[in-house]
């Protein structure tokens, strides 16, 4: 059974940056694709990222786009967000997730426990 783990989060400044990362036990990860969501207090979970088993596939909700990037590592079992220009507005607390290339959670059936990334303005 997979197992994800997140790190990387952290209390930063509007305009900076952090790297999220997810790292997955079991050799089956390989197999799945990869998705980052977030939620914020009062908030439903919300599609941030995917990354396709092989790395060749990604999306990004527009919000993040051309900030945030995603890859992954598959002879490390990694997957990374790389989040850039950071807002306020992308506080929440941040999780992987394994399973098929969707923006829908209901299509991931492995999740991390989260890693909170807070932004002050």
């Amino acid at each position: 059974q997979v197992q994800l783990v997140e790190s990387g989060g952290g209390l930063v400044q509007a305009g900076e940056s952090l790297r999220l990362s997810c790292a997955a036990s079991g050799r089956t990860f390989v197999t799945y694709a990869a998705g980052w969501f977030r939620q914020a207090p009062g908030r439903e979970r919300e599609f941030v990222s995917a990354i396709s088993w092989g790395g060749h596939s990604t999306n990004y909700r527009d919000s993040v786009k051309g900030r945030f990037t995603i890859s992954r590592d598959n002879a490390k079992n990694t997957v990374y967000l790389q989040m850039n220009s950071l807002k306020p507005e992308d506080t929440a607390v941040y999780y992987c997730a394994a399973g098929t290339f969707s923006i829908s959670p209901n299509e991931y059936g492995i999740w991390g426990q989260g890693t909170q990334v807070t932004v002050s303005s």
